[in-house]
């Protein structure tokens, strides 16, 4: 809404307001002309006040939806009918003949709720009619009132209200017939309306029922109404003890309308709150299905659609694959924030209603789903990443292994020839330089052959990862048990698998003062899960050191899980768990 559809909403709603009021005031100081109580104008003031009241939040909060005037103007012409207990005669007259046309835009609110529109012809023309009928009919009984003859005609207690201008001379002795027809009429119209409200309810969805709920109660608080308006035109003696009572209920339950619908507002207001859990509740991966399932809880529709944007198809697929089409007034895109589909929401129309609730769903739900995306991309990446490293690691142990080693082998070999062709020379410190050189050669070759294993163990490649192990236990410090299941897995899970028994074995010596470990590797599910234990002093933390931090970042690289147990004193329990499909 812009600056000036603004302003304009202002002053009609100051507008409105200041009708209210002064309905009110002039309803509440007719009544006590008329001999009200201050309790029956508190009561009354309650009801017409409520109605307005609860118009003009709902009128402020969503100014496209007409309930809100709607439930203002009930609560203006809720105090018409006490202007005839004035003996103002043109008040009176005012009174006389509008004294029903609250009960017609009750009708008009509630075949309008809560959309704020009369959806189908056969209820706009009774609500039409209705107004018809109070405009037409209520001035037809007013010409033959005569508030001195037929006192008890309305429901105030007042004998000396009037004169009526008005009045036809001669007609007051139609007045019963035109006052019996002028309500059988009316009842007529409630009747309609209970069965037009009965088939919207019996075609509606579950969120369109929970809304028509505020309707059904004004038409109990009608049915009651006439039933009490029926009991006091047919039996007049039996309705006077019990009149009191009877009014008193019905301006309580008059004000639950308001209540209800306010009570709706508050419950869309929860609703949005719900949203903010949302993202929470359904995870850093959402599954479809159980994000249709979060977002159905949400809106209140168990009937919601979800279909996620599928590129390779071009359109829309739910979880079950089949295609999702946009379907009218209940459709909702969900658009990502490069402006590119992402998801669309097949719901009841209902919800169209509550525009900023399907605002605040769908921003969780794009943020939801573009969090999936860039883990998604995140684990592409760093998957891709990790293989090219592994890649590289093999390369260099390969490289290290035919290039450099090669060349120290060849060079020992062609010095031991010389050593031997020396073996007559006289110059015994020529032949110590030789041996000198061989043992550095030597060693060299070692030193080299362990930086290769370090790289990428050539075992590893060839056998898999049990044999790695049982290589790696043989080489340790400290006695080592392994047991491992004899099957290959992808060359980055057996990789990372082997390099984590390697730091755990390393703690197990340096730091935890072990005298023994055992390791185990197998299969559950679509999980590789290794475990280290060792008898030591215990205490290792994941927070402190680099080791168990840099072992803990690796596994998550390939989205595997770190687990370390280790009380003071009661040794170390590493445990690793990688996807393995």
């Amino acid at each position: 809404m812009n600056r000036q559809g603004k302003r304009a909403l202002r002053i009609r709603w100051s507008a409105a307001a200041a009708a209210a009021l002064a309905s009110g005031a002039a309803g509440s100081w007719a009544y006590a002309q008329a001999g009200g109580s201050g309790a029956d104008i508190a009561r009354d003031l309650a009801v017409g006040w409520a109605y307005a009241g609860a118009g003009l939040v709902a009128w402020w909060r969503r100014p496209g939806n007409r309930t809100g005037p709607l439930m203002v103007a009930e609560g203006v012409t809720w105090f018409l009918g006490n202007l005839q207990g004035t003996s103002v005669p043109a008040l009176f007259a005012v009174g006389a003949w509008w004294e029903a046309l609250n009960m017609a835009v009750l009708v008009h609110l509630v075949l309008a709720f809560p959309d704020g529109r009369v959806a189908s012809a056969p209820a706009r023309r009774l609500v039409g009619f209705t107004y018809g009928l109070v405009a037409v009919g209520g001035l037809l009984r007013t010409l033959a009132f005569d508030p001195g003859v037929s006192t008890d005609a309305t429901y105030l207690a007042c004998h000396g209200c009037g004169p009526n201008p008005l009045l036809v001379p001669g007609a007051a002795h139609l007045f019963d017939a035109v006052d019996a027809g002028y309500r059988a009429i009316g009842w007529a119209i409630s009747l309609v309306m209970v069965v037009a409200l009965v088939r919207r309810w019996r075609h509606a969805s579950v969120a369109r029922r929970r809304a028509l709920l505020p309707a059904w109660i004004a038409v109990a608080i009608v049915t009651v109404f006439l039933l009490w308006d029926l009991v006091h035109y047919v039996l007049p003696a039996l309705s006077g003890p019990v009149e009191s009572g009877v009014l008193l209920l019905s301006d309580l339950a008059q004000a639950a309308v308001p209540l209800a619908f306010l009570a709706g507002l508050l419950r869309m207001q929860l609703q949005r709150a719900e949203v903010g859990g949302l993202v929470i509740e359904v995870g850093a991966d959402p599954d479809p299905a159980r994000l249709r399932e979060a977002l159905a809880r949400v809106l209140g529709d168990p009937g919601l659609r979800l279909g996620l944007w599928q590129e390779e198809q071009g359109g829309y697929a739910g979880a079950d694959g089949r295609p999702v089409r946009e379907e009218g007034a209940g459709t909702t895109r969900v658009d990502s924030s490069r402006g590119t589909p992402l998801a669309l929401l097949l719901h009841d129309p209902a919800l169209a209603e509550d525009p900023e609730l399907l605002e605040a769903v769908g921003a969780a739900l794009r943020l939801a789903l573009e969090n999936l995306w860039l883990r998604t991309r995140a684990r592409e990446v760093t998957s891709r990443i990790v293989q090219a490293a592994e890649a590289e690691r093999g390369r260099l142990e390969r490289d290290l292994h035919d290039g450099a080693q090669a060349r120290l082998v060849f060079a020992l070999m062609a010095l031991r020839r010389v050593d031997r062709g020396l073996a007559d020379h006289p110059d015994t410190s020529l032949r110590r330089s030789v041996a000198e050189v061989e043992s550095s050669l030597k060693l060299a070759l070692e030193e080299l052959r362990g930086i290769a294993h370090g790289i990428h163990p050539a075992v590893l490649t060839r056998e898999g990862l049990g044999p790695a192990l049982a290589e790696l236990a043989r080489q340790a410090t400290l006695p080592v048990v392994v047991a491992a299941d004899p099957r290959r897995y992808d060359p980055v899970v057996e990789s990372t698998a082997y390099f984590t028994v390697c730091e755990a074995l390393a703690n197990a010596a340096k730091h935890a003062r072990a005298k023994a470990v055992s390791v185990s590797a197998h299969h559950s599910g679509n999980t590789l899960v290794v475990e280290t234990v060792d008898d030591g002093i215990g205490g290792a933390d994941t927070g402190r050191g680099s080791g168990l931090r840099g072992l803990a970042d690796r596994l998550a690289a390939v989205d595997g899980v770190l687990q370390v147990h280790s009380p003071a004193g009661g040794g170390t329990r590493i445990r690793a768990e990688l996807p393995c499909g």
